[in-house]
């Protein structure tokens, strides 16, 4: 097992990673809970014991799940089952699971804990850690959303292995954000330390900058075009590998502005080939669909923002040419 923390002050927290880490879900309870509140989604073949009573709440699957009513349903579903300010949330899923039933604890009685055990790559690398909670409206992808740090994470690698292929490709396309975030060789590491040092790297930005103020948006490297193709397409790519789409597409554009040489993108396009993840927008994708969900993104304080790889690493980069990033568009249209 290993144990990776998330430095926060008097909000720190333990992210438990390695094969049947669920097992010691209980550990991760706060002493005060006596009740918890199992949010998950029926396809998740995961059960879990946290030690005290629980009860279980199903929100539906896809996209369309993640949203205002969800959360309306759970707290409504909280309350008539009497859960009070210091029993838990148990959120069991991936990042659509975590993010909702996050934000549901954000919100309910102004805030009560919450413990992800986390049951995807996507969501053990990224969405379970850092307290980013949300859901999507019609104009875009977690626009609505809090703040909420977790109690504790639970990383169970051993669960992984029931995944569909589809689902672990996702995953991949979040872990190749990390080559460029100072994994390295994340390909080289046995599974566990391959996502612990993920979740080590987030972890460290967090503690940085917890709201997202400045650097923590580096943790969505390859995120702006790649949620723009999700909305645009209609979420026929799953997130990670709309990401790697991006983060071929953010490459492009850091060359663009001579932040980094060829050589810089040839190793973008080998890592997303490597995971074998797309790295061409879709077709039936406009340019103007596109760089309308590009300017709704929520970096985007001072004209388009994107975070781009540079000489001194990843960074968030304001006030871009909207025609270069246009321009860049064809780029990432076909096969360089």
């Amino acid at each position: 097992m290993i144990t990776v923390p998330v430095a926060l002050g008097d909000r720190s927290y333990r992210v438990l990673v390695g094969d049947g880490a669920r097992h010691d879900l209980s550990t991760l309870v706060p002493p005060r809970a006596r009740r918890a509140a199992i949010v998950t989604q029926p396809g998740v073949p995961v059960d879990v014991d946290p030690g005290i009573e629980h009860r279980t709440f199903t929100i539906g699957e896809g996209e369309a799940a993640k949203s205002l009513a969800t959360v309306e349903e759970l707290c409504s579903g909280f309350a008539r089952w009497g859960l009070t300010r210091a029993d838990l949330v148990v959120a069991v899923g991936g990042g659509l699971v975590t993010d909702v039933a996050g934000f549901a604890a954000a919100v309910y009685h102004r805030g009560i804990p919450v413990v992800h055990v986390s049951t995807t790559l996507l969501g053990q690398i990224d969405a379970a850690i850092g307290g980013k909670t949300g859901v999507n409206l019609a104009e875009g992808k977690n626009l609505v959303g809090a703040f909420w740090q977790p109690a504790g994470v639970v990383c169970d690698t051993e669960v992984l292995a029931s995944l569909p292929p589809r689902e672990m490709r996702s995953g991949l396309g979040e872990l190749a954000k990390y080559h460029f975030l100072g994994g390295g060789e994340l390909d080289a590491l046995p599974l566990d330390e391959r996502v612990a040092a993920c979740v080590a790297i987030k972890a460290e930005v967090v503690a940085s900058d917890e709201r997202e103020g400045g650097r923590r948006a580096i943790l969505n490297y390859g995120h702006t075009l790649g949620h723009a193709v999700e909305i645009a397409g209609g979420f026929d790519l799953r997130h990670g590998e709309a990401v790697a789409v991006g983060l071929v597409y953010a490459a492009e554009l850091a060359h663009a502005l001579g932040r980094i040489d060829d050589a810089r993108v040839a190793e973008h396009r080998r890592v997303v080939a490597a995971y074998d993840l797309p790295s061409t927008i879709p077709e039936g994708l406009d340019d103007d669909t596109l760089m309308a969900a590009v300017a709704r993104d929520k970096k985007a304080l001072d004209g388009l923002t994107f975070a781009l790889d540079g000489p001194a690493g990843v960074e968030v980069v304001t006030g871009v040419d909207p025609d270069l990033v246009r321009r860049t568009l064809a780029r990432v249209r076909s096969a360089r």
